[in-house]
């Protein structure tokens, strides 16, 4: 069998994107590893239906983990069989460019994100500055890749003339069960990150006759811990960290709102479409979500949210409060949902990723 390697830089287990992509290929019949991070505190890894390695590194964060990670995976690649080694995400670009070059192996590129767009890289220059270099130099080198959705794809194209194809972050499509929950509950579920607008999302809980609950961890995890407290809003926003993709799929199947917001600080989330955005499509679940550009294509297509145009306090706080006390527009959602999920699923997708390996492997 084809062997394809995948390099990621954190854990494995609350990686959904990744577990569907290395999935279907396995499915189809390439042997697949993918290789991401072991930190001290990461639970065992889950058994699936490809191989999976975990790198330990001293260092968790910053500038030292990344060299100190590149390293290590450099020469674990260096004596890894491999027919084609992609890279996801710019964090591991460097040691699948030098080892397809220097092993004279097949390489793509799977972009999550538009990695230097990020707010936390492209508010601080010196960083910003760092990876922008590796980006200029690394992904010119890779003609072949695909990433979320079609405005990062114009902007790959605009900056670096590669053409890369589109494998949106959709939900596997399953038999839609109906939920009847005791609770009318808000979920955030994914990354708790700088540039997710938690500073304007929590205050406004304090306007808004329902719970938030936050299922996920991130580098805004502590400040946005701090910030409930701050409010004193303890019995009305509830931290469940990290939650594994199984049991999460409860958690959002029986929340009554999603939430889906980026602050506009750097092209990555103005020009986004997150993985959340589908699991509460998936689970016809209506959402709060921000006005940017992919978001609006498919609310056009199928009204399934509420958008708003700026994420202040106050557009936040009357969005939800709308969707809580209008039932009927929260009906309709729920049943656009119905017809969005069949359109965007992973098994379309799928299509794609098995096309775009099957031109280079054959």
């Amino acid at each position: 069998m084809k062997r394809i390697v995948c390099t990621v830089t954190n854990d494995l287990n609350f990686d959904q994107r990744m577990s569907r992509i290395c999935t279907s290929l396995a499915n189809a019949g390439y042997d697949v590893l993918l290789i991401g991070r072991r930190k001290r505190s990461s639970p065992r890894v889950e058994e699936k239906s490809f191989s999976q390695k975990r790198i330990f590194c001293f260092f968790e964060k910053g500038k030292l983990f990344y060299a100190e990670y590149s390293i290590r995976l450099f020469f674990y690649l260096l004596f890894t069989r491999m027919d084609l080694i992609c890279a996801i995400d710019l964090d591991t670009i460097l040691p699948c460019l030098f080892i397809s070059k220097l092993r004279h192996k097949r390489r793509a590129y799977d972009a999550h994100e538009l990695f230097c767009e990020m707010e936390e890289i492209v508010s601080r220059p010196a960083i910003y500055k760092m990876w922008k270099a590796i980006e200029r130099f690394a992904v010119p080198q890779f003609k072949h890749g695909y990433t979320i959705g079609e405005c990062y794809a114009e902007e790959f194209k605009r900056m670096y003339n590669v053409s890369y194809q589109i494998v949106r972050n959709a939900t596997v499509l399953t038999p839609f069960v109906a939920s009847h929950p005791t609770e009318r509950y808000i979920l955030y579920q994914g990354a708790v990150n700088q540039g997710r607008s938690f500073e304007t999302l929590i205050p406004a809980m304090k306007k808004v006759n329902a719970t938030l609950i936050i299922c996920g961890e991130g580098n805004f995890y502590r400040e946005a811990q701090e910030l409930v407290n701050q409010y004193q809003l303890t019995d009305k926003i509830i931290f469940k960290g990290y939650i594994p993709p199984v049991k999460l799929s409860a958690f959002t199947r029986d929340a009554y709102i999603g939430i889906t917001l980026f602050t506009n600080e750097g092209k990555s989330n103005y020009l986004s479409m997150a993985n959340r955005f589908f699991d509460y499509m998936h689970a016809c679940v209506p959402q709060l979500c921000v006005a940017y550009p992919e978001y609006s294509k498919v609310n056009q297509q199928f009204e399934i949210a509420v958008l708003i145009q700026e994420t202040t306090e106050e557009a936040i706080a009357n969005a939800l409060n709308e969707l809580l006390d209008n039932k009927e527009h929260h009906q309709l959602l729920t049943k656009n949902n119905l017809f969005a999920r069949e359109v965007y699923c992973w098994q379309k997708q799928e299509i794609t990723l098995l096309n775009f390996y099957s031109s280079l492997l054959g």
